[in-house]
Formats: C-alpha cells, sequence, structure tokens
C-alpha cells in the first residue's frame, strides 16, 4: 500500500506520478481546444510534436532519478493527451481527492488506477458531482489550503474555469483542521495572456517562505495583496503578463532547496540562485503551448 504524504508544496519529494506524451494522439481541431494557448499553436501550425514533448518528460524524469524520487507514470491510452497528471487528481494530508475533470478526460484517470489501488479505500476520496475541481487550483502550504476558483456568472460559459465553489467548501469540510482560502481568478477563452488557468498559473509558494506571483491573474487585488502580505514583499517574486503566458510560475520544487525550472526562464531562474536554490534547469517549452508547464505534469504523491 501506498502512505501519502503531502503537507505542502517543497518537502523533500519521495514520490511522484509523471504524465507521459507517448501516443498523445493527433493536433485537435480549434473547437476541441481547452484553453487559448493551445487554440494559437493550433492555427500557427505550431502545436507540439509528440516525440518533442516526449523528450523534454525524460528530461524531468532524469532529474527525479538524479534525486532519487520514486516516480510512476500512467498506463498509456492510443490516441490520448495524458501529459497533465496534475490535472485528474491531487493528494492533501494522506487522501489522494479525484479531480472532477471535463467529461472526455475520464479515460486518464483510469489510466492511474493500478495507483488509486494501492491507496487504502477511506482515503480515496471522489468529491459529490456538483464539485468541479482540478489539482492545478489546489495547494496545500502546512496549515492552509489556498484553491483557486471561480465564481462569476459566466463559469458555465467558461471552459477555463475549472474548481467552482462548491468544491471549495468540500474541501473545508474534508480538511476541517486547515484554513482553506481561495482566490478569484482571471479567466478568459480566448486571450492567453489573460487567462490563469489554474491558481499555479499566477502563483507557487517556493522554499520555506517565498512565492512567484503575477498580480493580474487575480481578479481582485486585495486576495492577491493578501498573498503578498502573507509571504512578505521582500519574499515575493513577481512576473510579468509575458512570463506569465511563458508559464514562469508553473515550476516545481523536489524540496526546499531545489527547483525544476524551464531553461529559458532567464530573469526567474537568476533570482533563484540569488535566493540559494539549486536550480535544474530542463527545456520545456513545448509542452508549455499547451497552457501547462512543470507543475501540471507532475501530481506529487509522498514527501518527507
Amino acid at each position: 500500500m501506498l502512505q501519502l504524504n503531502i503537507k505542502n508544496e517543497t518537502s523533500r519529494l519521495r514520490a511522484v506520478i509523471l504524465g507521459t506524451a507517448e501516443s498523445n494522439g493527433s493536433i485537435p481541431k480549434v473547437e476541441d481546444c481547452y484553453d487559448p494557448k493551445s487554440v494559437e499553436h493550433v492555427l500557427a501550425e505550431t502545436y507540439p510534436k509528440e516525440s518533442d514533448m516526449a523528450l523534454e518528460m525524460e528530461a524531468v524524469a532524469k532529474v527525479f532519478k538524479k534525486y532519487d524520487v520514486k516516480v510512476f507514470r500512467p498506463e498509456v491510452i492510443k490516441d490520448c493527451n495524458q501529459i497533465f497528471s496534475r490535472d485528474i487528481a491531487f493528494v492533501i494530508e494522506d487522501k489522494i481527492i479525484r479531480a472532477n475533470i471535463l467529461p472526455d478526460r475520464d479515460r486518464e484517470i483510469e489510466a492511474i488506477g493500478y495507483i488509486w489501488n494501492q491507496v487504502d479505500s477511506e482515503n480515496r476520496i471522489i468529491l459529490p458531482e456538483e464539485c468541479h475541481v482540478e489539482g492545478g487550483d489546489v495547494m496545500p502550504w502546512n496549515d492552509y489550503i489556498f484553491i483557486g476558483t471561480y465564481s462569476g456568472e459566466d463559469y458555465p460559459d467558461l471552459i477555463t474555469a475549472r474548481t467552482n465553489m462548491d468544491a471549495v467548501i468540500a474541501i473545508q469540510e474534508l480538511f476541517p483542521d486547515k484554513i482553506v482560502k481561495s482566490f478569484e481568478l482571471r479567466k478568459s477563452n480566448t486571450n492567453a495572456k489573460e487567462n490563469a488557468l489554474h491558481l499555479d498559473c499566477c502563483f507557487q509558494p517556493i522554499g520555506k517562505d517565498k512565492a512567484i506571483l503575477h498580480k493580474n491573474g487575480f481578479l481582485i487585488e486585495k486576495e492577491y495583496n493578501w498573498l503578498v502580505d502573507f509571504f512578505g514583499k521582500e519574499n515575493v517574486f513577481e512576473i510579468t503578463k509575458d512570463e506569465m503566458y511563458e508559464m514562469n510560475s508553473n515550476i516545481f520544487s523536489i524540496s526546499e532547496d531545489v527547483i525544476i525550472s524551464e531553461k529559458t526562464f532567464t530573469r526567474l531562474n537568476t533570482w533563484l540562485r540569488k535566493q540559494g536554490f539549486t536550480v535544474e534547469e530542463v527545456p520545456y517549452a513545448e509542452i508549455s503551448k499547451q497552457g501547462g508547464l512543470l507543475r501540471c505534469t507532475t501530481m506529487p504523491l509522498i514527501r518527507d
């Protein structure tokens, strides 16, 4: 059996699910894309090739091997995009919570069934149908659980709105001892630079007390200011609109000292090193064309 343990985003990682680019399927039609960035690349004929994405994911697998992290991969489903393992489930404390995701993606959950079944049945959580949530919106941070959400009346029309207030309430009920703090995110079906698909597209805690933030990803300024105050202005790395578009906040922590980051994130990686982090740089620019990056493709199961 797997003894899950996730209390935050940065404690030393021991086991993780890393998505797969194998048998990724053909280039989607515009109307079948889930986010505006994918649409851009389909229209521009720059949608990533399966072989390129597979190489990028192997670069991450190598870093995990270097740090002795146990890596699980989904079972390969023919012609199915299984890159973003964070979307389909997430772990808080000793519980694995199945995401209620876009209905087309149910098959992806079956592909990690062999991992799900290694968890004690009482720690496998399926939320009620009305609770929409994806792992990219959920961040355990010690006594807190930070959750990105959207509660506008146009929620049903926004394919980019993935987590609703019903899910926020359900997670608070599951973890009564935690402080669940939700943040309204800016959504756009058509403009990738004005769309925070998930909370990790505009915010991520790193180390013990630092964070990467993008102000415009938050709909309500005082919610953004709360995070700045919580971490302290001197501990926040504020990214630009272009850096958010390139997914600079969507890196991944192996520990409080070691971060996997995209190799072209020059400004961020320089800052991280100045703060004392070891930065493991990988090529991930092709995967980013689908609107996700390192945090989206990884689903931690066990941290110290």
